[in-house]
């Protein structure tokens, strides 16, 4: 199955969305930094029709907020199986596992990557990922990675259907 046939592209958070860095304020506040870039990716292939989710392992208020500027309904926080969570999410939406992609960029993502139809990675993932992925892209998490993968996968889309 090529990457036309891809419907749905599901990723991690921290590390792919995020620099995978997090600043803890004295007051206790958590802050995160994302890429408007990745943001705009995620705009394009929804609006392309392909359904993006949020697996994170991390339960983080601002996944929520991430989400909810995006529209995004499928989020799963505090994940300790992802590949679980990828089954049934595509179980929910009636999608093969071919027909999702999923980008991760550590070893806790490898159970979703082993089953994603397609897999991605960004530059700096770890070296164990960046091995195992389809597709590893030349930015890194939270610098334009996403963008770059959904570049990827709409450029196959219009040239395949």
């Amino acid at each position: 199955m090529g990457l036309a046939a891809i419907k749905a592209i599901v990723l991690d958070v921290d590390g792919v969305l995020t620099d995978g860095g997090v600043w803890w304020g004295p007051d206790g506040g958590e802050w995160k930094r994302f890429s408007f870039a990745d943001i705009m990716g995620v705009t394009l292939a929804t609006k392309a029709g392909l359904r993006v989710a949020l697996i994170s392992g991390e339960d983080s208020a601002l996944v929520d907020r991430f989400a909810a500027k995006l529209k995004l309904d499928d989020v799963v926080k505090g994940c300790k199986d992802k590949a679980a969570a990828l089954r049934r999410l595509a179980e929910r939406h009636h999608l093969s596992l071919s027909e999702i992609c999923f980008m991760g960029d550590d070893i806790n993502d490898l159970g979703a990557i082993s089953i994603a139809g397609f897999s991605s990675a960004p530059a700096d993932s770890h070296a164990t990922v960046r091995d195992q992925v389809d597709f590893v892209t030349r930015s890194i998490g939270g610098r334009g990675a996403v963008r770059e993968l959904v570049d990827k996968l709409l450029s196959e889309h219009m040239v395949d259907r």
